[in-house]
């Protein structure tokens, strides 16, 4: 609300008040109102006015959980004129209505029962109008829990969720070729998808992560839960990952919670994302020094699958930029053994690919000048162990061995 705004209210108040007028802080702004009006509508007014002197209320109202424009809905409607109730301001109003004991008990046609009455009407049966109601509720998210709106919401997502997982967005397909993973649904799937809708990660972490939660209790697809995770971490993390220097200890702070949250509600399971996509949210942990159980848990979900990267996956930083330290060989080393721990001897074709994927990470990192010879002989004993058993021509090793001696003549 602009200042003008704030003065127009103040005047529209004080021309309708008797000559008994209440004063109330909301926010930073001092507004004046009947208060045998309010006190009509408002059981906590009400009471307050039985047991308190007009100077006193100023003071035990000073903690009014809403901002002037809600404040400003409920003063209308003290007053006999009509509020405009809308899917964004409808939270912060039942929470306000709610707060100053706005009932029927109280008085008859009340503004909660009315404010209830259009939220289960209009925002419960939508999607989208359920994820824009969520988002206006940050300013008043504890009372929002606390009353039951977001219990309410949560239900009727799962409800929507279990009809038609679609409502998280598309899954994610892992590539079978070596070209590179989109995150765009197929032709085919195309076809069969919804409207255009709100997107779940636009919501807080706050709210996203017991949503998540939840809709993994009731076991809905983790094909479609993984893919609005990355792309959580996607929107919250990576578009504004890039500056490590630059970034603000708070900032940092609040990231790393993100992607150490999103860890914890990722399922676990073979080729719910494409490898790919857990490199870059590994990644994503170490660069903000997330916790070694964060870091660990996407270590294990890629080594489930590690027969799917690409030799460009394997180029990973260690922790700290150590100049003297190019590539994180003991990650690698961790991801391999997750790997081989969960192989399956009927899996020959993923065993060669790993063989090969080594190979072709070492000729790779032949090529770095500033590759360290310890460093190398690290990286190509653990490729010669992945070529054991594969019944294959392990001439890789010796090509890169080449390359390195070439390179660091």
């Amino acid at each position: 609300m602009t200042e003008r705004r704030y003065v127009d209210t103040l005047l529209w108040m004080t021309k309708s008040a008797s000559s008994t007028e209440l004063e109330v802080q909301v926010g930073s702004m001092p507004l004046s109102l009947d208060k045998e009006l309010l006190a009509s509508k408002s059981a906590k007014v009400a009471a307050l006015l039985k047991e308190n002197s007009n100077a006193d209320l100023y003071y035990l109202l000073h903690d009014i959980p809403a901002d002037s424009e809600t404040f400003d809905l409920v003063a209308r409607f003290c007053h006999g004129c009509a509020v405009q109730m809308s899917t964004e301001n409808i939270v912060p109003l039942i929470c306000l209505s709610f707060y100053l004991g706005m009932d029927e008990n109280h008085c008859n046609n009340n503004l909660l029962s009315k404010a209830v009455t259009f939220f289960e009407q209009t925002v419960l049966p939508s999607w989208n109008e359920i994820i824009k109601a969520l988002r206006s509720s940050d300013k008043s998210l504890q009372q929002t829990m606390q009353i039951g709106l977001f219990d309410a919401c949560l239900q009727a997502m799962i409800a929507k969720a279990s009809d038609n997982p679609r409502h998280l967005g598309e899954p994610i397909i892992v590539s079978t070729d070596k070209g590179d993973d989109s995150d765009r649904p197929n032709a085919k799937r195309r076809l069969f998808a919804l409207d255009w809708q709100e997107d779940l990660t636009t919501l807080s972490l706050q709210l996203y992560e017991p949503i998540i939660y939840t809709m993994k209790q009731h076991e809905i697809p983790p094909t479609y839960i993984s893919a609005s995770i990355y792309r959580y971490a996607k929107k919250w993390i990576f578009h504004c990952n890039n500056g490590r220097e630059t970034m603000s200890i708070y900032k940092r702070k609040s990231q790393r919670n993100v992607i150490e949250t999103l860890e914890k509600l990722l399922p676990h399971g073979r080729e719910l994302l494409p490898c790919t996509l857990l490199f870059e949210m590994l990644r994503c942990a170490i660069n903000l020094e997330a916790s070694s159980v964060c870091r660990k848990g996407f270590e294990i979900r890629i080594g489930k699958q590690l027969d799917q990267a690409k030799v460009k996956d394997l180029l990973i930083l260690p922790q700290g930029y150590a100049k003297e330290v190019q590539y994180d060989i003991e990650c690698i080393r961790r991801i391999l053994k997750v790997f081989y721990s969960n192989y399956n001897s009927s899996n020959a074709s993923g065993f060669i690919s790993v063989a090969e994927l080594m190979e072709e990470f070492l000729a790779e990192v032949s090529c770095d000048m500033d590759l360290m010879i310890d460093s190398f002989i690290s990286l190509a004993k653990m490729s010669m162990a992945a070529a054991l058993g594969t019944k294959r021509n392990s001439d890789g090793i010796y090509r890169a061995i080449d390359i390195y001696f070439e390179k660091h003549a």
